[in-house]
């Protein structure tokens, strides 16, 4: 069952094929197809992280013959990269002279960059194109997009319901081949709550043996027996089955940035092949850069991704087992590193929020951060009234009061 990720597999291609969203597919095409005539030169499309959003862009440009320009926005570094990439896409013809569609997805990720200008260089951007322009976001009533939004058609996608990706679930089983009950199908649509991506994802992990029961599903679910550390690491790293390897943390009492340190300080003595260790810091890396989008965008849907890629991905990084003992050991210096990495990260995140507030450069704001840990140390009120005006979070408040 290896190969291509079914998510890319099985990604619609047509219109007819985007489940539960037959509403808006319709706007959508009428936005393209007649976009000359529009009011508002984009579309914003909203919704939940795995109901459809992106793959309904690319199932449009398909059936309708039309160049998919993609950009993410949380890849965005300032304003001049921005024009550089979107405004040349938005000017010019594709290749062979055909239409295009413009994709912007993930606008959330775009707020809080050191340049500031990224969002008033979209909007321009929305003004000036000559190509329908699309974008996605998960809350478009965020203040700091107000700019953007007032020059956008906005569309709901609304939430997948089970039954919804029950369907889509048994269309893929059907096509691989899978032994399977549909009352497991069922329970695994249940458990992903409106989350399509994630239940064929987890589909995949899961039927790596050709079949799929209520019995598979039960041991995914079960979080009733502590297992320590050093026998979920036996799971991860003495296993090449990801649908063992994927339980592998679901009953340790640490959470999964602890479990990814754990890893991290083993991976080299268990993965003496250097491919087989570059693959799974690669996994480790995609999870970081889930972690840090939970962080960012509040997303925590994204925690299925991240224990997927600490557990069945690192496992299937190997192209065999390592037969030794490797004696575990908890981590030292890179827990030292890392707590190191998170104070500043966070003395840097308040920092750019003054720098935007108070239009200076973030190197000046962080010489001032101690005289704002002393206000929140000893001025409550005005503390208050600080973390609503720089719209800090719960975690930096905590910081500026430690």
């Amino acid at each position: 069952m290896g190969g291509q990720p079914w998510i890319k597999k099985y990604s619609p291609s047509r219109i007819s094929e985007v489940i539960g969203q037959d509403s808006a597919m319709s706007m959508i095409k009428e936005f393209v197809n007649n976009y000359k005539k529009q009011k508002k030169k984009a579309l914003l499309i909203y919704g939940a992280s795995g109901c459809g959003k992106t793959s309904s862009v690319y199932a449009l440009a398909s059936e309708l013959n039309l160049e998919i320009v993609e950009m993410n926005a949380s890849d965005f570094r300032n304003k001049d990269q921005i024009n550089s990439i979107a405004g040349a896409a938005s000017q010019q013809m594709s290749l062979f002279g055909g239409s295009k569609v413009i994709l912007i997805d993930e606008l959330d990720g775009i707020a809080g960059r050191q340049d500031f200008g990224g969002v008033a260089s979209i909007a321009k951007l929305i003004s000036e194109s000559k190509f329908p322009i699309i974008m996605t976001i998960n809350n478009p009533y965020n203040k700091k997009f107000s700019s953007i939004r007032s020059k956008c058609e906005l569309l709901q996608f609304k939430e997948l319901g089970a039954n919804d990706i029950f369907l889509l679930l048994k269309r893929i089983v059907d096509k691989e081949g899978i032994i399977h009950s549909d009352d497991s199908l069922k329970r695994l649509a249940r458990r992903n709550s409106g989350d399509a991506r994630g239940a064929i994802n987890d589909l995949q992990i899961l039927t790596s043996e050709g079949k799929l029961d209520e019995k598979t599903i039960d041991e995914l679910s079960e979080r009733n027996r502590t297992e320590n550390m050093l026998q979920a690491l036996v799971k991860v790293f003495k296993s090449t089955d990801p649908s063992v390897a994927v339980s592998a943390f679901d009953n340790v009492e640490e959470d999964l940035d602890q479990c990814a340190l754990w890893l991290d300080e083993n991976l080299p003595k268990e993965y003496t092949n250097p491919e087989d260790l570059a693959r799974a810091y690669d996994k480790l890396s995609k999870a970081d850069v889930f972690k840090r989008r939970i962080r960012r965008w509040q997303h925590w849907r994204f925690l299925v991704y991240i224990n997927s890629l600490l557990t069945a991905g690192v496992a299937v990084s190997k192209d065999s087992k390592n037969k030794k003992f490797i004696p575990y050991k908890p981590t030292g210096r890179i827990l030292k590193m890392w707590w190191a990495k998170q104070k500043s990260m966070k003395k840097k995140a308040i920092a750019e929020k003054l720098a935007r507030k108070t239009h200076s450069s973030i190197k000046e704001q962080i010489k001032t951060i101690d005289y704002f840990k002393q206000i929140f140390k000893n001025d409550k009120e005005m503390a208050k009234q600080i973390a609503d005006y720089l719209d800090l979070d719960k975690e930096e408040v905590a910081w500026l009061k430690k």
